[in-house]
């Protein structure tokens, strides 16, 4: 693992937005490419387009998956991508689903979308600076390589509740909506802040 010091640099808005069962999971759309605000990354910026969660998480820290993940996903105007990564455990709810669930609950089939109205993404907080990073791909197909992936350390609780009203509302017909962990193929992790006494997957 690689010590690497850059901070994220967020710079987000309220905007509209649309909630939206994609039957393999639930998505948070908002309107506008450049609307809602963006992230810097290597001075690059990268706009906010949507956020969505997959349970079990994606992603493991010491071999251990957690009870759930969100990723928010930006691009740039020429189609690059970054997604940061957020891992919950289970514990109180989390505030900023807390907000969407009773229209998360409300859908029933996969073809369901409802406007939110304002949905501020700085409600989603990221609660630390550490974090990892590594160079990737999507985890739904087709699975586009070339994705910076940034997976915040700090692990943010929700409730069992909503683990259950996020697995319940996917049409996919499993209870898991989570791809499995990938090896890392040579990839080349990156840690920013002190030297972590874990291992990353």
């Amino acid at each position: 693992m690689v010590r690497k010091t850059e901070n994220i640099k967020r710079n987000y808005r309220p905007f509209n937005a649309t909630v939206k069962n994609r039957g393999h999971d639930i998505m948070v759309q908002w309107e506008g490419f450049d609307k809602v605000g963006s992230i810097q990354i290597n001075g690059t910026r990268y706009f906010l387009q949507q956020c969505h969660w997959h349970s079990p998480s994606e992603h493991s820290i010491n071999g251990r998956r957690y009870s759930m993940e969100l990723h928010m996903l930006h691009t740039t105007p020429d189609q690059k991508i970054a997604v940061i990564g957020y891992l919950y455990r289970i514990g109180k709810p989390d505030a900023f689903l807390s907000k969407l669930l009773n229209d998360i609950m409300s859908m029933t089939d996969q073809t369901m979308e409802t406007n939110l109205g304002i949905v501020d993404p700085r409600e989603i907080k990221p609660g630390g600076k550490k974090y990892y990073r590594y160079m990737g791909s999507l985890t739904t197909p087709p699975c586009k390589q070339g994705v910076i992936w940034t997976i915040n350390k700090k692990i943010r609780t929700i409730s069992r509740d909503q683990v259950r009203a996020l697995r319940e509302a996917v049409h996919d017909y499993a209870e898991k909506n989570a791809r499995p962990l990938q090896p890392l193929n040579q990839r080349e992790i990156h840690f920013h802040g002190q030297s972590p006494k874990s291992t990353f997957n």
